[in-house]
């Protein structure tokens, strides 16, 4: 079991973790029309947009109830109100995701409360479902406030009448915030080769792919999981739920539906995609594809071949909890050593790393953890950028966000491909920055002995 070490500062230096309310526009975004509302000042609300859009190198849709200073300080709750009806009158949207700020949260605005004075005038907007989250700035990162959005969205769509199994090929999938879009297309794709039908709730593969349509301007998301499919998970045969951060979630849809559920952490690795796998397998009462069999063996030649760049090469990784434990997971398989963990916040899940120590954080501290620890390379997201270059080392770009790498956003992890992707580029950054290959070898290789030399006058007396 991993030590989990706080650093106890005033504030952070240079800081990891993106905001709750960032994390629940992205969960929100994952729904098809849908239309995240932030409730905060117009600066809240802009800082998570251009978060996203430098991300996705997209439009996003994203409103604001934009408090200013009167508001702040008398009231917020016309602008709240005056947001849902603009939105709900002018967008459409098949459904709407309030979530608030730190300036909402410490004014103490009851969101719920507000929710249903808004149904209370406004009936005409009865059909759009409208879905209300606590998410304040001061408390979580973006991978807490997306997995609260996703439970409040199954709170709010699922009905707690369903017959399990009526869909018998229906698979839900709760696929979490560590998962690209990339991602998402290939579990989908995964799920798909074994004849069953994913349901992802969110699908940002169908939203945040990056695809170009022929219509015009849509102000709402473009893609994503349909609200009345929402309405069928309760009929599906099982659930898949990938990332430890959803298990309320997961937990909340068991017990209103019934459909039995299956949990893994994550899905990078020939252990983590076997266990998959054969969940899949067992599911769908088939053997598993040949196209699936060529995947695996693929992985193994290349496990193979980049196991001398791997195999104890010191590695430092900074991330949410979720992408944390699946990127350390895959890298100990490989023979690599987790020179340094650092995570954004506290999660249950970080107990299980497997390194001694997990260290909750910003990226100075990470700096200067990584820099005592002499790591060869670190993963990590763009804003690691420049702490990679003062300590030398070359940095793998994973998580959010990636503004300085083009596709960053779409790239694929997980699965036997992806794992195999994945291991090609980290032993590429490997040959291109670091020492050769056999130097790195020769440090860790046992010298051979020579039985047939005497031994010499301090080895015999032990010295």
């Amino acid at each position: 079991m991993a030590k989990i070490i706080t650093h106890p500062k005033a504030l952070s230096v240079n800081p990891l973790k993106a905001s709750a309310p960032t994390g629940a526009a992205l969960a929100f975004l994952g729904i098809r029309r849908g239309m995240p509302i932030l409730h905060g000042s117009q600066g809240c609300s802009a800082f998570a947009k251009v978060f996203l859009v430098r991300h996705f190198r997209k439009p996003i849709p994203l409103q604001t109830t934009a408090m200013d200073q009167v508001a702040t300080v008398m009231s917020a709750d016309d602008n709240v109100l005056q947001a849902l009806a603009t939105v709900c009158t002018k967008s459409k949207p098949a459904l709407v995701g309030l979530a608030t700020t730190g300036l909402a949260e410490t004014q103490g605005t009851d969101i719920d409360r507000l929710v249903r004075e808004f149904r209370a005038r406004h009936t005409e907007f009865a059909s759009i479902p409208i879905v209300a989250v606590n998410t304040p700035d001061f408390s979580g990162c973006l991978e807490t406030g997306y997995a609260t959005a996703l439970e409040a969205i199954l709170d709010a769509t699922v009905p707690s009448s369903a017959t399990v199994g009526r869909r018998p090929r229906q698979v839900n999938l709760l696929l979490g915030a560590h998962l690209t879009p990339g991602d998402v297309e290939a579990i989908k794709e995964w799920v798909e080769a074994f004849d069953l039908q994913p349901v992802v709730v969110p699908d940002l593969a169908d939203a945040l792919d990056g695809h170009l349509i022929a219509e015009d301007f849509i102000p709402v998301s473009l893609g994503g999981t349909p609200v009345a499919e929402l309405a069928t998970l309760g009929e599906a045969m099982a659930t898949l739920v990938v990332g430890r951060s959803l298990d309320s979630a997961a937990d909340l849809l068991h017990r209103r539906s019934g459909v039995p559920d299956y949990r893994f952490d994550g899905l990078m690795g020939l252990a983590a995609c076997d266990r998959f796998t054969q969940r899949l397998a067992e599911l769908a009462g088939v053997a598993v594809p040949q196209r699936i069999e060529r995947q695996r063996a693929q992985l193994q030649d290349a496990m193979v071949d980049t196991h001398f760049m791997t195999g104890l090469r010191r590695i430092g990784m900074a991330a949410d909890p979720d992408l944390l434990q699946q990127f350390c997971t895959w890298l100990e398989g490989m023979g690599a050593e987790i020179a340094v963990a650092l995570a954004a916040m506290k999660a249950p899940v970080l107990a299980d790393l497997p390194t001694n120590s997990v260290h909750i954080g910003d990226l100075e501290d990470f700096e200067d953890l990584a820099r005592a620890a002499d790591a060869e390379l670190v993963i990590g997201n763009s804003h690691l950028l420049a702490n990679a270059e003062r300590l030398g080392v070359p940095l793998l770009r994973a998580g959010m966000p990636q503004y300085d790498w083009v596709g960053g956003y779409c790239k694929t992890w997980v699965g036997y491909r992806g794992t195999r992707q994945a291991l090609f580029d980290l032993a590429n950054l490997v040959v291109q920055h670091h020492e050769p290959i056999a130097a790195h070898i020769s440090r860790f290789a046992v010298q051979p002995r020579n039985l047939h030399a005497k031994p010499s006058p301090s080895s015999a007396l032990g010295g």
